[in-house]
């Protein structure tokens, strides 16, 4: 199925550029909000050091499934004004927020039949929102999370510190230097700025965004789920606990399918061998699973009653 694609532009402080993805269907059709991961990612899910393409493939699959996609670049990045740094993990969802009311307000799309879904941020970004009882179909969490941000951070220490380089390690050894103890102190060093932008080890960092993440429990937010809930996450997953699928089955309030998919990792493919770090650029040499994007596919047109309609 051919699919065409359409700038937009999402209205309010800053507005959002995006694109919104059709297929080549009559309208009005189902649609999915397409919520980005963490970082200075574009409406593709990249950025200048590494190309993760998550949205873009999803966008692509939806509409040979005969849905459309609204998906957009974050504050400060591509065709966003703005500072991603000065942007707080609320803001993200007030953004989010905004491209659902655009994106219903297309005449292309069914208004009454939209799907939040999100990757790693944007998985808790969609439950954000839909816990704020915006009208959606239903919500897709990829690489979603259900533990509090400061124990997710101490957990990814623990789990990133032994796939590190040998010599990385070796000299950590020598200076008697705990991965996960430093990564605490940092964050302690991040609860006492005040500021959007603070400079933490040398480095600046978006401080509002940590603070209000490291704040965040989002079991809070699931627990307000009462729409239809897909959870999929990978089993050599390093940045979000493969066991918080439980977790998100037990809060979510309605219907929840859950998905764990052997190998693959935070980048939505699959790696043969130890869950590392190190792998990533090799992986996102290769096309987001199939399997996963079939998955999401078939469940939004399901959710939504796309295959009714077709039929």
């Amino acid at each position: 199925m051919s699919a065409r694609e359409v700038p937009v532009t999402v209205p309010g402080d800053p507005p959002l550029a995006g694109t919104l993805t059709l297929p080549d269907t009559p309208g009005p059709v189902p649609a999915v909000l397409l919520a980005p991961g963490s970082g200075p990612l574009d409406r593709d899910s990249d950025h200048r050091g590494m190309r993760f393409g998550v949205t873009r493939e999803l966008a692509a699959a939806l509409a040979e499934g005969g849905l459309a996609s609204l998906r957009y670049d974050k504050r400060g990045v591509g065709g966003t004004p703005g500072d991603w740094r000065r942007a707080g993990l609320s803001d993200n969802a007030d953004d989010l927020v905004r491209a659902r009311d655009a994106l219903a307000a297309r005449d292309e799309v069914d208004a009454g039949r939209i799907v939040l879904a999100g990757h790693s941020e944007g998985a808790l970004l969609a439950a954000m929102a839909a816990a704020r009882g915006v009208p959606v179909a239903g919500v897709v969490l990829l690489a979603g999370s259900a533990t509090p941000g400061d124990e997710l951070l101490r957990w990814q220490a623990r789990q990133i510190g032994p796939t590190l380089p040998a010599p990385v390690r070796g000299l950590l050894r020598l200076l008697r230097t705990d991965l996960e103890s430093k990564v605490a102190a940092n964050h302690e060093r991040i609860r006492a700025t005040t500021t959007d932008v603070a400079r933490i080890g040398g480095a600046r960092v978006n401080a509002r965004w940590h603070r209000e993440f490291l704040a965040h429990d989002p079991r809070a937010d699931l627990a307000r789920l009462t729409v239809p809930v897909l959870a999929v996450t990978g089993a050599k997953d390093l940045q979000v606990r493969p066991e918080d699928l439980a977790g998100i089955a037990a809060t979510v309030a309605g219907p929840v399918e859950t998905l764990l998919v052997p190998d693959l990792t935070h980048t939505l493919r699959r790696q043969p061998g130890p869950a590392s770090l190190r792998a990533y650029r090799g992986e996102l040499r290769r096309p987001v699973d199939a399997e996963v994007l079939g998955v999401v596919v078939r469940w939004c047109r399901a959710v939504t009653g796309a295959d009714r309609t077709a039929a």
